[in-house]
């Protein structure tokens, strides 16, 4: 029983300490393809991660060789096999995630997603004081995108996230603007913005009813996190979003019991509601027809009679979501640190015309407008949809430019 035992130790131990070539998950060139302050804080957090697990393995083989009860050992070395695979789960994320970039062109699109999250999540917390954390975009499949936020507990409950993971998927490359939207969910964690908008449209939205308070109240996470990408992007978010969540009209109208967002129609129109309080007529008004003919609203459905009193009160949704003072922003509306205006596609206009041919080329535009320049070159497609093709190729081109070229090192 000793001798079985110790075999047993041996091999979750050699197991562990396997773990340690980082460079088994992915490869030294997707490895170099990070900026360095990324790489470094990555790796040394997946280091210390399996430092721990290798150290724990030790431990629990020393104590048999010193005669300590089998029985216990035993429980020591399942508790073992079971944080084996919980951290082996996170260096498989982190390895798919860095994984991404092993094409170079594709490299370098995501190097420049990485300044465009930075510069998303720092424009609203250095106005506050809080650090910025740092962020790593990655590539995966599906409709929607996500985020594995900064230093949240990881699969093994010990190990905090070392940088904000965010998910951007292949078919929206050409319009990654769900980007803002999920580092509006890191901003609204850094902040303690969500359970503040949750009270906000709990207690706004009783005078309309107690049903539509609570529902907007359960979804406060992510139209917190809508709104967040609307005032750093204007229009350009939403016709990406109503792609990812349109469906047969018995889905966008779809309660989910326990899920945080908004029925799709509710959200689109919501997002509609957002663009027309801040800049009045425009074209998000075709795309809230084109929904409205598709599904059109039966108010003797429960889910189309929260619809339509969803629709009723849109205006003093916006308001408390963009107008109304919050703590979390340290007594000021969020219009005050990213005001909606500066997105407005008339000010994106205005920007590409003072700009010229030097919009996507300038250094200087790129770091002083990123998010006004990504707002419009993402908004070019909905405009010119003939010359979709070439829009993508600028706006990837103009992403690559953000982060120069690097050569590839050993990390």
């Amino acid at each position: 029983m000793t001798e079985q035992l110790a075999a047993e130790l041996a091999h979750w131990r050699a197991a562990a300490e396997a773990l340690a070539d980082l460079d088994a998950i992915a490869s030294p060139a997707a490895w170099a393809s990070l900026e360095d302050y990324l790489r470094l804080r990555v790796r040394q957090r997946l280091t210390a991660t399996v430092a721990d697990l290798t150290q724990e393995a030790a431990a629990a083989a020393r104590s048999l060789a010193t005669g300590a009860n089998e029985h216990d050992v035993r429980a020591r070395m399942l508790k073992l096999r079971r944080r084996y695979l919980q951290v082996e789960t996170i260096l498989d994320f982190y390895g798919d995630a860095v994984a991404s970039r092993t094409n170079p062109a594709l490299a370098a699109v995501l190097r420049g997603l990485d300044v465009i999250a930075g510069d998303s999540l720092d424009l609203i917390l250095r106005g506050l004081g809080i650090a910025t954390p740092p962020a790593v975009v990655y590539l995966d499949k599906g409709l929607g995108a996500a985020i594995l936020r900064a230093d949240v507990r990881l699969w093994d409950g010990t190990s905090p996230s070392p940088v904000a993971a965010v998910k951007i998927t292949r078919h929206n490359l050409s319009h990654p603007t769900a980007l803002l939207h999920e580092t509006g969910h890191q901003v609204a964690h850094l902040t303690g913005w969500t359970p503040e908008l949750k009270d906000a449209l709990g207690q706004g939205l009783k005078k309309h009813s107690t049903e539509l308070a609570a529902m907007w109240r359960d979804w406060a996470s992510e139209v917190a996190a809508d709104v967040h990408a609307f005032a750093q992007a204007g229009f350009a978010p939403l016709p990406a979003l109503a792609n990812v969540v349109d469906g047969a009209t018995s889905a966008v109208f779809r309660l989910v019991p326990g899920d945080p967002h908004p029925p799709p129609w509710i959200r689109v129109m919501f997002n509609v509601a957002l663009c027309r309080s801040w800049y009045g007529p425009g074209p998000w008004d075709a795309i809230a027809e084109a929904w409205q003919h598709r599904h059109p609203v039966d108010v003797r459905t429960d889910a189309g009679a929260l619809a339509h009193r969803s629709a009723q009160a849109m205006s003093d949704i916006v308001d408390l979501c963009t107008r109304q003072p919050m703590a979390a922003f340290r007594g000021r509306p969020l219009a005050a640190l990213a005001d909606p205006n500066r997105v407005s596609p008339t000010a994106l206009d205005a920007l590409a015309r003072r700009a010229g041919g030097s919009l996507l080329t300038s250094q200087y535009l790129a770091r002083r407008e990123p998010l006004a320049i990504l707002a419009w070159l993402t908004s070019r497609p909905t405009f010119e949809p003939a010359q979709a093709a070439a829009h993508r190729q600028a706006l990837q081109g103009w992403l690559a430019s953000l982060s120069p070229e690097r050569v590839p090192k050993v990390a």
